[in-house]
């Protein structure tokens, strides 16, 4: 891995007791992978891939799954096989693929793959197809790969990326992750309060529509200025609200057609969007 330069190995402590809520995620991946070196091809699990907006768990939970299932998590950095000569990039990735391939049963995360995989719908007229090409050669892995590897990929907006990458038998399933709920965030705050050594019995601010690392920031904050989390979550101000378009249109997108990632079977946007109505004029002169 050092020699290629390609991968890295992800040598972090997580697990998921340090990851609140997302409970059918953790069982669907956890009962995939319950058996290491499937003999079987065919019974091997491929991957997930994640959806949600920012601050609600997809890194963590890649990070975490390698150390409870007990396998070695490699990360892949699209912009690292980028190379100057012609015809470099196309090896590297052939190349990255063949590590993985030999480090099985492993864990592969992207992270951030609609960013990664931005330029390949103009990459003809940007780069001479370079982008194109490497997409084609991992899409081809995806559908074809024989090795134990858990590809797990997250991504924010999952518009930008081309409709043929999240298809059936490229990956066991594409999650939606919400923003917590209330249990979820209590179990959160538990969590972060331990990490920072705070006082679990102050007064805790208001978090709606809080996610996990905004939670997460106003408890460091609070311990780096030395002041209460009321007064800390002065400084917080959450995804969303302001992104809130972006966070609403990604719900609505996600829910009937993604699994959901708290609870088993499909997500539902459980808030609906009033409609707007024309307004009518009460004077039936006025045009």
């Amino acid at each position: 891995l050092k020699k290629s330069g390609l991968l890295t190995l992800h040598r972090g402590t997580e697990c998921f007791a340090d990851l609140g809520g997302l409970d059918a995620l953790k069982s669907f991946c956890t009962r995939a992978m319950r058996r290491q070196g499937e003999a079987n091809p065919l019974k091997r699990p491929r991957g997930v891939l994640l959806l949600s907006p920012p601050g609600c768990g997809k890194s963590q939970f890649c990070k975490a799954l390698g150390n409870e299932t007990g396998r070695p998590t490699l990360m892949l950095d699209i912009g690292s096989l980028m190379g100057s000569l012609v015809g470099q990039t196309e090896a590297n990735i052939r190349q990255a693929l063949k590590i993985a391939d030999a480090m099985s049963p492993c864990v592969l995360m992207i992270d951030e793959i609609e960013k990664a995989l931005s330029g390949v719908g103009n990459s003809g007229a940007t780069d001479s197809g370079v982008s194109a090409r490497l997409f084609g050669t991992f899409l081809t892995w995806l559908n074809d790969h024989r090795s134990d590897v858990f590809v797990v990929c997250t991504c924010n907006d999952i518009s930008k990326l081309p409709p043929e990458f999240a298809r059936a038998e490229r990956f066991d399933g594409v999650f939606f992750l919400d923003l917590p709920s209330v249990s979820q965030k209590g179990s959160i705050w538990n969590i972060c309060l331990n990490l920072f050594d705070l006082d679990p019995q102050q007064p805790k601010p208001n978090t709606q529509d809080w996610t996990g690392a905004e939670i997460r920031s106003c408890c460091r904050l609070a311990s780096l200025l030395d002041v209460p989390l009321t007064e800390s979550a002065q400084n917080v101000v959450p995804v969303a609200v302001t992104a809130a378009e972006t966070v609403n249109r990604l719900r609505n997108w996600a829910s009937g057609r993604c699994l959901d990632a708290d609870r088993p079977g499909i997500y539902t946007n459980g808030q609906s969007t009033p409609k707007r109505r024309r307004k009518i004029q009460a004077d039936p002169l006025v045009n």
